[in-house]
């Protein structure tokens, strides 16, 4: 499972999401195709795990352990 903000948004741009909204240290990523939003904080290493579990729920990613 992928904890390092910097990988998880290589992630979401290969997948097709874009970068809309920078607030502070969040930056939230559009999918146009599935309208979905996914807000990470970012840069952060080491993401606590709840953190990475509702960003993978929010882009639809199934949870790993």
């Amino acid at each position: 499972m992928l904890r390092d903000s910097r990988d998880i948004i290589r992630r979401l741009e290969r997948e097709g999401y874009v970068l809309r909204v920078v607030k502070g240290s969040h930056h939230k990523f559009f999918h146009d195709g599935l309208r979905r939003m996914v807000t990470i904080p970012h840069p952060k290493r080491d993401l606590p795990l709840g953190t990475v579990y509702s960003i993978y729920r929010q882009a639809g990613w199934p949870r790993e352990r």
